[in-house]
């Protein structure tokens, strides 16, 4: 009888585990079936890769060529590097005496390029850090260089530099009377968030310094509202650096709450409608460029297999069924917009895409200038405290929160949103941009160049047709022409809108004879036989090597 009634209890405990066991099948299957997807999985191999670097004996054939294209490679190395030298000379030396001061530039200079060729490179070849001026599409840098910008610094950038100064300046002046007063509310502060409410479609709106403190406070609320606690964020997406929505590499802790789904998928939306401890779902609408990967950055290409792909229709059907399984499930769905906010449409990606969100957060361009972040909200979700229970509280504050000086500057920014100039900079964006980047991937084809480009609007990366271990290299060679990119390289080009037909006429001849200097350099020789796939089998073979 003992027996019977223990096995019957097995039988049941069974019985009452196999909807949890069916849950989280789901939920795995639900991931992206890659490292971008499995954080844990993904620090382990962090922690497993050995470092190693090539030498001046490998450094210039580690795709096999013959030594003729090697020494000639070697001639072209080091000759750029002694233009650098000398055309950027000042600027090179406050950015080598910054170094040792500025973590960040240790930081973004050994990751420039992948890792096994950047100590060479970085002993022959270097790039300035400091900028001394700025003029319509163009920066200037301590020697006096002009480059054109392609930065859009990290995103900011939309209206044009000239804009931002003209919103710092009036900035300054409107809040000059009250100066740095902080914890009271500059006059101004009432007429931003009126407008920050008709632009989002939401109720109330709190301010805060940066976009990564806005994510961190609309998660935080919509966990306090639902009294859940998952997170959920789409593969590669980037939310700011804080430990919830930045899993894996470049993350010492491990995520707690959070879910990296696939982006675009079925299984996503079938693990949100059957789940209940979702609070959550953040979407950044810059992954609609490259869904379900990390952002392009030159450090990781060693085999030329980078892809990019815009389809608005499809995105736009994605987000309007998130929007549902969201509503039906009582979830919460964020955009995050500090980077497409105002850039995408004068209303943001909710007038883009047709997409109505519970909290949106915005920064970079919205401060005209200075750091800002947002977050925009129905007011049950703002809420930060209940009325029949005082001790439950969702605090957050911060000193800088509202600063006059940030909010005048805003203010500024908000009236030259207004005006039939800057509207009439978003006119048919989506066409003049498009063509832009066919006209320029006509160009590369013509000329037999194995690149081309991919955007969202205003948002390029570049791609590759062929397998290559080089490819990073193109981006010193596009320096070399006058063209300013960021520390990440060819990954990203970020225009402002109030570039000329002019310009981008300029900025494609400039291309192009980069990739002219690239090729005669002998970086693009091909062995015919090589494939991607060879490629990446033998730098996992190199590895190996390397740990045992």
């Amino acid at each position: 009888m003992d027996e019977t009634l223990t096995l019957s209890a097995l039988a049941l405990g069974a019985l009452a585990l196999l909807p949890v066991a069916k849950r989280r099948l789901e939920l795995s299957r639900a991931k992206h079936r890659s490292l971008a997807g499995h954080s844990r999985m993904a620090k382990r191999l962090a922690r497993w890769l050995p470092g190693y670097a090539y030498d001046d004996s490998s450094w210039f054939n580690s795709d096999g060529a013959p030594e003729s294209v090697a020494s000639q490679r070697r001639t072209a190395l080091l000759h750029l590097g002694d233009e650098f030298r000398t055309r950027y000379a000042q600027s090179l030396a406050m950015t080598a005496q910054a170094r040792a001061a500025i973590s960040d530039l240790a930081f973004t200079g050994r990751y420039r390029v992948p890792f096994q060729y950047s100590p060479l490179l970085r002993e022959h070849l270097q790039v300035g850090a400091f900028l001394r001026a700025s003029e319509g599409v163009q920066v200037e840098d301590l020697d006096g260089n002009r480059f054109y910008d392609l930065t859009g610094s990290y995103g900011v950038n939309v209206l044009g530099y000239d804009t931002y100064k003209a919103c710092m300046h009036e900035g300054a002046q409107a809040a000059d009377a009250l100066g740095p007063v902080l914890g009271s509310y500059h006059p101004c502060v009432l007429s931003n968030a009126e407008r920050l409410k008709r632009i989002s479609g939401l109720d109330e709106v709190s301010f805060h310094m940066s976009g990564t403190e806005a994510v961190m406070q609309a998660v935080r609320l919509a966990r306090y509202h639902t009294g859940r606690k998952r997170l959920v964020r789409f593969c590669g997406a980037y939310h700011g650096w804080w430990e919830d929505v930045q899993p894996g590499p470049g993350n010492p802790l491990p995520p707690r709450e959070t879910y990296t789904l696939q982006d675009m998928a079925e299984r996503s939306l079938h693990v949100l409608a059957t789940r209940r401890d979702i609070a959550c779902v953040l979407v950044n609408p810059l992954q609609a460029l490259h869904p379900n990967a990390n952002a392009p950055g030159d450090s990781s290409l060693i085999d030329g297999s980078r892809r990019a792909q815009y389809d608005k229709a499809a995105y736009t059907a994605w987000l309007k069924r998130l929007r549902e399984v969201c509503t039906a499930r009582g979830i919460v769905l964020i955009f995050d917009e500090v980077f497409v906010g105002f850039r995408l449409a004068a209303g943001g990606a909710q007038q883009y895409f047709g997409v109505q969100a519970d909290m949106v957060t915005y920064g970079k361009t919205l401060g005209g200038g200075l750091p800002i972040g947002v977050v925009c909200g129905k007011a049950e979700l703002m809420k930060r405290y209940r009325e029949d229970r005082p001790a439950d509280l969702c605090f957050a504050r911060g000193t800088f929160n509202a600063h006059p000086y940030v909010m005048a500057s805003m203010s500024a920014f908000l009236d030259r949103l207004e005006t039939p100039a800057t509207r009439a900079l978003y006119e048919d964006l989506d066409d003049t941009w498009n063509r832009r980047a066919a006209s320029l991937n006509a160009q590369l084809e013509a000329a037999g160049h194995p690149v081309r480009v991919a955007n969202l609007q205003t948002i390029w990366t570049v791609l590759y047709t062929q397998p290559g271990r080089y490819h990073w290299m193109l981006q010193f060679y596009l320096r070399q022409q006058g063209l300013a990119l960021s520390w990440v390289g060819t990954g990203r080009f970020i225009f402002s809108l109030n570039y000329t037909e002019d310009d981008f006429t300029e900025v494609c001849r400039r291309f192009l004879a980069a990739c002219e200097a690239m090729r005669d350099a002998g970086w693009w020789w091909r062995d015919e036989a090589l494939t991607t796939k060879r490629i990446r089998r033998s730098v996992l073979m190199e590895s190996l090597r390397q740990k045992f």
